[in-house]
Formats: C-alpha cells, structure tokens, sequence
C-alpha cells in the first residue's frame, strides 16, 4: 500500500536513510533552492529544511531528486501499473498469467476517488503571506509555488470525471498582485485547465480553483503526467497511490484533497490578467513577464503538522529529469498503442524536452523499392506532432526502424550520427513555419509564437562522418574558432547577433555564401554558429541545450548551396544551424556568487551537509 499523506513518506524515506534533515537557518530567498540544486546534481537525498529563515513550516526538497528514490517511493504500486498497462497493450497477456485479472480490477477500484468529511487539511487556515516564500533564481519576480498541484472542473460538466489536476506555476508575491488576496496563475498552451478556462469564457462562468500542495507524493507525479484527454489526473493518482485519493466536498467550493497539506482556494476571472513573472524556468532561462490570469483568493487552509514541498527548476538536468525519467518508464510502452508505426519517442531532456523529440518508426509503405526513402515516416512525424505535448516540439528527428533495428533514441550520440550519415538535405527537411511552440521558449516569432521542423532519414548510409576539423579550413572573417561537438557536428564561433525577432541573418546569408565554391566541409554535414564552440563541444548536454533552445527552424536554418523545389527548401551543402544567443532571447540563469559561497561553506568538514556535495 503507498502513502496515504506526505508526512508517512517523509517517515519513511528517513527510517531508510533517503532523507536528511537540514537545521541550518537558511534563507528561503536564494539560498534553499541552491543547496537542493547542488545536492540534485551530487544524487544526494531528500531534504528536510527544519529551521529555514523566516518560515513557519518545514520546507521539503529533492523528494524526486533520482530515479531509484522516485521508484522506492511507489514500489508498492508499479507491478500493478505496469499490468495495467500490458493489459492495455496485450489483452490476451492474461491467457498466460490469468492470476493477474485478480489483481488489476483491486488496482482499478483506486481510479475512483473517495468522498470524505474527515479531511485533515481543514484543521487550520493561514495566508498566503504566511506561506514559505521560496525565491529560487536572482531574476525570479516574486516568490512562487514551485510543486503545486492546480485542481479545476469543467464549467459544463462539474465533478471528477471532467476534472484536471496540473502542475501550473503561482506567484505569491511581486509584481501588482495584492497581497493575500491574489495569485498568479501561468499555465503553457496546451494544459488541461486552458479547456476548463475556456468553457468558463464561453458560459460567462467564473472559473473555481484549488492549489493543492503536498499530500501523497502520487498527486505531484499525477500532476504532471501527459495523460490522454478525457482521463482524469485524478485517477491515475489513486492508481499511482495505491488507495483511492480521498477528496471532502466544502459548500459553495471544488471539492478540496484531505490529506494535502496545504490548500489555496479561489477564482480566476473569464478575461482577466494581470503581470506575471520573470521566472527562472526548465530550459536554463528566465521566462518574462507576461499578462497571464490570477487567482482571487477564498482561504487557505493547511493541516497542522503540514510539510511546504518545492523544487528549483533551471537547465537541465534538474529534479523534474527524474519525474521524465519516471514518467517514460510508466507510459513509453504506450506510445506504440497510440501512434501506428512508431517504435520510440524521445523528448530530450538536456535540450529542455520540448525543443528537440527523437523518434524511430517503421518505413513500410513501398516495402519492394530498392531504394528506401521517408514515406511512412512523415505519416507518422505528423502523428507525433498532434499528440498533447509532443506538438510543442521544435526539431523532430525521425529514422526508419528497418535500417538500424538495434537503435535506440535514448542514445542520444548514436541516433544523431545515424540521421547525419543519412541526411540528404535536398529532401529530408520539412517546415512548419508560422505555428505554436512552447510558451517557455523565446527562440521564435513572439509568445507561443515559431516554428518546427522534421528531419526524417531513410534508406542506406549517404557519407562517412569525419571526427576531427577539415584541414586548412578557411573561415570567413570574424567566424572561429571550431571545435567538433561529435563526429559529423562542427560548432563554429560566430560574431554576437543583430538579428531581429521573426528575421533571418544577413551575415548567415554571406556565411553561407562564402562557401558556395568550396567544398570545406566533406563529413560534417551538420555546421552550428555559436557564441563559444569550446563550451558547445565540451558536452553532448552543452551541444543539445544551445543548439535547441536558441535556434527557431523557420528563421535559424540555413544551408550551403540551397536550392528550392516548389514550395520546398532544402541544400546541397551543408546544414546550419544559428545558435547563437539573440537580442530578443530570454537571459540564461546565473546563479548569485554570493549565494553560492555561503551553501559551498556548508559541505566543509563538520557542516551539516558534508560529504553530501
């Protein structure tokens, strides 16, 4: 059975060492959020602040922080998930194990969730000012709600089953928000609660909201699932609990959770906004501020023994790489059941998940021809790109299963030097050029404003992917120095960048054009400009993260000797990519040094969190 609340997890996780208690007083602005960071990227444990500054709770961080924690967390519960979802996938699985119908209708009773009156969230109320005001970035506008848990109902049809629960930012504090009486509230395209949102338009309706914190480590991981339409988070947090969630009904609100250990309860208004933001965000940004919707606030009410939970976001790798981790193992062997044809589905990671998806599908549709070339391919890309989430993406890289039935796009190093060395650029590039992208990303045209692209590769080896730089490479001036990133992939420096937002870049235009009689660059056929080559080439993470985060397709893509057919572009030569940091593009995190010196201090010999980082 799992935990019924937070407090028997944190119980738990201490009993078996996973959890460390932090006494030091340290600051909720800046200095809390580092050390989770720091100890993230150590693989360190849980962390229990118990005597931060200012703070009349005690604050819980890195909960999800590795994949090994995050599975101990739920091991009472992944077999019956796991069934679940081989039933989904293979229904006559149960012909050879038919014990397991026993199991999976007591696993599927938990999807329903329980009314209760007995609901320990309601023994106290507080206010938003007495909530723990976590700052995790210098930038960062106000303190925010960093693992809240945004519960709403269909305006049309109230109750559980047309109920969303997301994990969308609130700002406490900051900006022209009244205190105590207003929250921001900034949710991405493409969430949940914007159909809700929606409705509520359309009907006159003022929109009722619960933020929930805390509770059953199931309703955060529930929070953020890419759950197919129409099924409740709800749901699938009983399922991933392992106990129906047990939810009391409070007249005139939504329903609130029992056991959360914090609630906020309110409204959102049909069309109005106020300024949220900046905020330091997933892809190692800061995300600005922008006119999103707010909560009015009704109550807040906590239990009296309440945990405030929390996460620092940032480039990644950060503890929200665990919950993808987690979450790919849960339902990756769905995406075959979804999309025909596909085999795997990547959202990469270090490159800010959205930006970049790497998939490999089947390439069946004229199985006689000689020659393979992508068909099927883009039948497929198309899919991907219209499911939920994955239509966010940026680049999408997708290779034919039949040429490298081995391949895997968890191997990042070895899926691009299979699409490179197949790569013919005259045909395998294919635009979407004036459509959504993620809210987060400030590469294209304005706010969810920019483009895509899909790079699909069929069909036998084209060239040999050469490792190290072409000797007596001419460079045109103000470009250099290079470094190769991975065989095939050579990182230019370029100078700082004019370009405007939604414009191409005349000097990428004369780049291009100075090697329109040279054949410079035989086994790379991947050329990215950049700001520093040697950072981009240190790491595959330094490559994925600059060369998808700061390029939109439709204006960033070049190419050496390009051609046009119709309607369709493409290039003899090489492909380049601009990624180099634009005027308009969000500022990158900088950690504050000050900060960074005091929580060093605290891992000497003798401090508390020696021989943690």
């Amino acid at each position: 059975m799992g935990y019924r609340n937070l407090q028997e997890c944190v119980a738990d996780l201490e009993r078996h060492g996973r959890l460390l208690r932090i006494d030091a007083p340290l600051d909720p602005r800046l200095e809390i959020s580092a050390v989770q960071r720091r100890v993230y990227q150590a693989g360190g444990p849980a962390l229990l602040y118990t005597n931060a500054v200012g703070c009349n709770f005690p604050l819980l961080g890195n909960l999800f922080g590795t994949l090994d924690r995050t599975r101990f967390i739920f091991r009472d519960t992944l077999d019956d998930i796991r069934r679940l979802v081989e039933l989904k996938i293979n229904p006559f699985s149960l012909l050879k194990n038919p014990l397991d119908l026993i199991k999976a209708p007591g696993a599927a009773y938990h999807l329903l969730p329980a009314v209760t009156s007995n609901a320990p969230l309601l023994e106290c109320s507080t206010t938003l000012s007495a909530l723990p005001h976590l700052v995790s970035w210098p930038g960062d506008g106000g303190a925010f709600l960093t693992l809240p848990q945004v519960y709403s109902e269909s305006p049309a049809k109230p109750g559980f089953a047309k109920s969303n629960l997301g994990m969308y930012r609130i700002q406490l504090s900051g900006n022209s928000y009244q205190p105590d009486k207003q929250a921001g509230l900034h949710y991405q395209i493409h969430r949940g609660i914007g159909a809700h949102h929606a409705e509520a338009i359309a009907r006159g309706d003022l929109l009722r909201v619960n933020i929930f914190l805390g509770g059953a480590p199931a309703m955060t991981v529930a929070a953020v699932m890419p759950l197919p339409e129409g099924m409740p988070e709800i749901s699938f947090a009983g399922l991933l609990a392992g106990q129906r969630i047990p939810m009391t009904r409070i007249s005139g609100h939504l329903p609130v959770y029992s056991e959360a250990d914090f609630c906020i309860t309110g409204i959102v208004h049909p069309a109005k906004t106020l300024p949220e933001g900046p905020f330091g965000d997933h892809l190692g940004y800061y995300s600005l501020t922008h006119e999103f919707p707010y909560i009015e606030v009704d109550a807040v009410y906590h239990r009296r023994d309440a945990i405030f939970p929390f996460t620092s976001v940032g480039r990644p790798p950060q503890e929200d790489t665990s919950f993808g981790a987690f979450i790919h193992e849960l339902t990756g062997p769905l995406i075959p059941t979804v999309v025909a044809g596909v085999k795997e589905v990547h959202a990469v990671d270090a490159a800010g998940v959205h930006p970049l998806l790497l998939a490999i599908a089947s390439e069946r549709y004229v199985p006689y021809s000689v020659v393979r070339q992508p068909q099927e391919l883009l039948t497929v890309a198309n899919a991907i790109l219209g499911q939920g989430q994955l239509s966010l993406a940026k680049y999408l890289l997708i290779a034919a299963h039949e040429d490298a039935p081995s391949l895997h796009t968890h191997d990042i190093a070895a899926f691009l030097g299979h699409v490179l060395a197949r790569a013919d650029w005259r045909t395998c590039l294919h635009f979407q050029t004036a459509t959504t992208i993620d809210t987060l990303d400030y590469s294209g045209s304005g706010l969810n404003e920019g483009s895509k692209v899909v790079i699909a590769v069929a069909g036998p080896v084209r060239q040999k992917l050469a490792t190290e730089p072409p000797a007596g490479l001419e460079l045109p001036p103000g470009f250099g120095p290079v470094a190769v990133c991975q065989p095939g992939i050579l990182a230019i420096q370029g100078p700082a960048s004019e370009q405007g937002r939604g414009e191409t870049d005349l000097l990428l235009d004369e780049f291009c054009l100075f090697y329109r009689d040279r054949d410079a660059f035989d086994g790379f056929p991947l050329i990215v400009v950049c700001d520093d080559s040697s950072f981009m080439a240190t790491t595959l993470n330094n490559f994925l993260w600059v060369t998808f985060t700061r390029s939109n397709p439709a204006t960033d893509i070049y190419g050496i000797r390009p051609e046009t057919q119709g309607r369709h572009w493409g290039c003899r030569g090489a492909l380049v990519i601009d990624a180099r940091i634009k005027p308009f593009h969000a500022p990158p995190l900088v950690d504050d040094p000050a900060v960074e010196r005091k929580i060093a201090a605290l891992a000497a010999p003798g401090a508390p969190l020696h021989g943690i980082y």
